[in-house]
């Protein structure tokens, strides 16, 4: 009898793990509650933002450093896709996780296999206030599938698409700028560039252009 009753203790208690686990499962999918508008807290310092409005696919150049201060709202949705395991890919994920953590973002990862259409959709049904991408693989991709989901905000990290719609931003600088498979590297391209300083800064002042009203532009940093 003790026996019995030994182990209908354990497996109520594996049951409540698992229902536990799916509930948490459950909530990690759910972004279709109502959420505020998301924006920053605190602004960009001077400098940041261009004097005029600028074309589609321009290039916005705000001055050093001007993006540090910036705060998004806390809970910030976002998703973070990542596909392939190169040192920068992985430099930059570590630079999201660090920020998400700083500033009480709602981060959640979805990587991507050699199909990376099914794991970007994923990312789009996930409602987030953004979808942030690092990784060279996912640039021709998010270009095949950005334009029909205008509804979604996009950051492309260390990389840029060719012919950008209003909702997909990029940051670059010198030694970044993948463009897809037809344009191939920037002639500068350095993977050595993609220190963890770099790609900090990268995810900061991406997100407080996305924040400041910025559509389809570039933001390099130095």
């Amino acid at each position: 009898m003790r026996v019995a009753r030994s182990r209908l203790t354990v497996a109520v208690a594996v049951s409540a793990v698992v229902i536990a686990a799916a509930s948490l499962a459950g909530c990690a999918a759910d972004w279709t509650a109502p959420h505020p508008a998301p924006s920053l807290i605190v602004a960009a310092d001077a400098g940041f933002l261009p004097p005029t409005p600028l074309a589609p696919a321009a290039t916005m150049t705000p001055s050093p450093g001007s993006w540090v201060g910036a705060r998004p709202t806390a809970g910030l949705r976002v998703v973070l896709l990542t596909m392939g395991d190169e040192a920068a890919t992985v430099t930059m994920t570590d630079a999201v996780r660090t920020w998400a953590r700083e500033v009480g973002a709602d981060l959640r990862e979805v990587r991507a296999g050699a199909d990376p259409i099914p794991a970007i959709t994923q990312a789009i049904d996930m409602h987030a206030d953004v979808v942030m991408s690092a990784g060279d693989a996912l640039v021709d991709p998010l270009a095949i599938v950005t334009a029909s989901h205008l509804d979604q905000p996009f950051l492309v990290l260390g990389g840029e698409l060719a012919e950008p719609t209003q909702n997909v931003l990029a940051v670059d600088w010198a030694g970044a700028g993948f463009r897809g498979e037809d344009l191939g590297q920037a002639a500068h391209h350095d993977p050595a560039s993609f220190t963890p300083a770099r790609c900090s800064n990268a995810v900061a002042a991406g997100v407080a252009a996305l924040l400041s009203g910025q559509n389809g532009v570039v933001v390099w940093i130095p």
